[in-house]
């Protein structure tokens, strides 16, 4: 009797199995055809950044034939060479045969296979093909290849200084004329990794020792009033403090902030942290510093070396109000010989006998370095 309720179970056991094997085996994939990659309709493009959401390019193929109805899986990759030597993936797709880009999608991939922006430059493209999770059977088509012209877009933000602090108008008086704010105002030194987060180190002045002198603001562009930056207090209540939280017209309040200062003349290095938005002045020792006396800009990114101008109020102050820069590097060159560069482009620390400064991107560029502390920073004119 035992025997006998066993007996059927087992046989449907044996049975389910066999049916399961069976079902398994009715599904086996592969890729039996290769996938043709359509040439494009036109051979070059030149990306459009002042619409970056717009459609910039469509890639149309035929699918890949796995012999069963599943979902594919395409990625189109880009690489700047023919070999596919460093492959990146501009978009992807499921189940269908094209994919459209964006002009903003097109040149961050431009720009990560290594084209250089302005710069009409060859891409090649392919579509990868393969199934699951663990992109299983990949497949890869055909190659076509088209010119693009990446743009490039200066995510970056620049303040300059105004204010009796400092002679801004060169005529060896610390006044209100320093208060012109579309003069030779120098910027503030972008720090290369926290772009937030500003330095200046300069010599300042008291003036004539008032209460309204050795002051200054920052402004976020030369030739307005608006926006700018300073302390909380308003004017006539704004004492001269060493650190603070700062304040701005408009971004924190209707009314103009009040002013940064010195207490006496010296050199300070002034910082300020757009992001925990709080600001420091503190006394900079400046003895025993190197004294310059011209300061030159060469490298691969010039035609021919520049003389950069020194600061009328700062002898360590060096600059260029517009110098024209292609692709290439860049190093500072003292009267004695001695070069300084860095690592980072647009902004960053030189050292002496260091890397030559990088320039991404060719245009007309002002130039400011300290010698005090190594800061430079480049800022494009027309980008």
């Amino acid at each position: 009797m035992k025997l006998i309720k066993v007996l059927p179970l087992a046989l449907l056991l044996v049975f389910f199995m066999a049916g399961c094997e069976k079902e398994d085996s009715d599904f086996v994939a592969s890729n039996s055809t290769p996938i043709v990659l359509e040439e494009l309709s036109i051979s070059d493009i030149v990306i459009d950044g002042s619409n970056p959401n717009n459609p910039a390019v469509t890639f149309n193929w035929d699918n890949a034939d796995f012999s069963e109805a599943v979902v594919e899986n395409y990625s189109v990759e880009f690489s700047s060479d023919q070999a596919f030597t460093s492959p990146v993936e501009g978009t992807s797709t499921a189940g269908t045969s094209s994919a459209t880009m964006s002009m903003s999608a097109l040149n961050s991939t431009a720009d990560n296979i290594g084209l250089d922006p302005l710069v009409s430059g060859t891409a090649y493209v392919r579509v990868v093909g393969s199934l699951g999770t663990q992109n299983e059977l990949p497949v890869v088509s055909n190659i076509i290849s088209f010119n693009v012209t990446p743009f490039f877009n200066y995510t970056f933000n620049d303040f300059y200084l105004v204010g009796n602090g400092l002679d801004i108008d060169g005529n060896g008086i610390w006044n209100d004329d320093d208060w012109n704010n579309n003069s030779i105002n120098p910027p503030l030194f972008r720090d290369p990794v926290d772009s937030d987060f500003y330095t200046f180190t300069a010599y300042f002045s008291k003036g004539s020792g008032g209460f309204d002198n050795g002051r200054f603001k920052v402004l976020e562009s030369r030739g307005m009033w608006q926006p700018q930056w300073g302390v909380i207090p308003e004017q006539g209540s704004d004492t001269i403090e060493t650190s603070g939280t700062i304040a701005g017209n408009p971004t924190t309040q209707d009314s103009d902030p009040g002013r940064f200062g010195v207490p006496s003349d010296g050199f300070y290095t002034f910082t300020i942290d757009f992001d925990a938005m709080t600001y420091t002045m503190n006394p900079y020792d400046a003895s025993g510093a190197s004294d310059f006396t011209s300061m030159t800009l060469q490298g691969s990114a010039l035609s021919t070396s520049v003389s950069m101008q020194q600061s009328t109020f700062d002898s360590h102050l060096w600059y260029i109000s517009s110098v024209s820069l292609l692709p290439g590097d860049l190093q500072f060159e003292t009267n004695t010989g001695s070069t300084w560069g860095g690592t980072t482009e647009f902004s960053g620390l030189a050292t002496e006998g260091s890397n030559n400064i990088p320039v991404i991107v060719g245009d007309d560029y002002e130039v400011w370095f300290s010698d005090l502390t190594g800061d430079y920073i480049m800022i494009p004119l027309n980008l």
